[in-house]
């Protein structure tokens, strides 16, 4: 896998992003919880088509800020940049938009797993 790959996804603040439905604050505004989870699937979905059959990445680490709030009905963009390539480990640039503003940026960090061998070391923490 190459650096550069581009990833982009847009969504709507609907109120069960806001803070308060997802218990991140009192607010009715864009909830950090949801943006990262954006920020994930963006950088997810990106790498996806490049994978071989069989295989997925997992989130390990997230550094981000959250640099302003997004009402209800407002749009937000996210894009991410594959930056760096180590082996199994992907490292992205991660950014967010809503219609105003800049709202979100950091970086964001994924290992290429076996999805059926993860699966199964998962699974046998219940045994």
């Amino acid at each position: 896998m190459d650096t550069g790959i581009k990833g982009y996804k847009e969504i709507t603040v609907t109120k069960e992003l806001t803070a308060i439905s997802l218990g991140s604050g009192d607010l009715e505004v864009y909830a950090t919880p949801a943006m990262i989870a954006l920020m994930e699937e963006t950088a997810s979905e990106s790498v996806k088509p490049k994978l071989e059959i069989g295989q997925g990445s997992v989130g390990t680490c997230i550094a981000i800020k959250h640099l302003a709030a997004t009402p209800i009905g407002m749009r937000v963009r996210c894009e991410s940049e594959l930056v760096e390539v180590d082996g199994r480990r992907l490292v992205f640039n991660i950014t967010a938009y809503d219609e105003k503003d800049k709202i979100g940026e950091g970086t964001h960090e994924r290992f290429i797993i076996s999805n059926d061998k993860f699966q199964s070391k998962v699974n046998s923490k219940l045994i």
